[in-house]
């Protein structure tokens, strides 16, 4: 009688195994998904010495003039933010309608990395690790 409730007991504690990593599984997977229903707000039009972002949210543009020198190197749009590395600083917009936001670069900073999803960009260079919020328009960065 006792190998018979260990055998369901066992079987039991393998279905409530299996239960969580579906579970688990679904979670992570919803999340994936969330970022999907993210509406494609933010759109780019670049020229030689601007950029002019349009939120189609609002129906607002902002217009970026490059400062003298300034060349943008790497951008990243995502549904509802982009960011641009140009050679004296990061500049992101999104959804927020405040409009671009920048951030200098230190000196003998070296780009690293960039990318974009949903709502947030994330930028890594030699000293720093610089984060974006398109919903609040705020930056926010830690040294590496």
């Amino acid at each position: 009688m006792q190998f018979m409730s260990r055998i369901r007991g066992s079987a039991a504690l393998r279905l409530a195994c299996q239960l969580t990593g579906i579970l688990l599984f679904v979670s992570m997977s919803s999340g994936v998904q969330a970022d999907e229903d993210v509406l494609k707000t933010i759109f780019l039009v670049a020229e030689t010495d601007r950029v002019i972002a349009a939120n189609a949210d609002t129906g607002q543009f902002f217009e970026l003039e490059l400062h003298a020198k300034e060349t943008v190197e790497h951008s990243h749009v995502a549904n509802a933010v982009a960011v641009l590395i140009t050679n004296q600083r990061f500049v992101a917009i999104g959804a927020f309608p405040g409009g671009w936001r920048s951030i200098r670069r230190q000196a003998d900073e070296a780009f690293v990395s960039a990318e974009a999803a949903g709502y947030s960009a994330l930028v890594v260079t030699s000293d720093r690790i610089l984060s974006f919020s398109g919903r609040n328009g705020s930056w926010s960065f830690r040294g590496r």
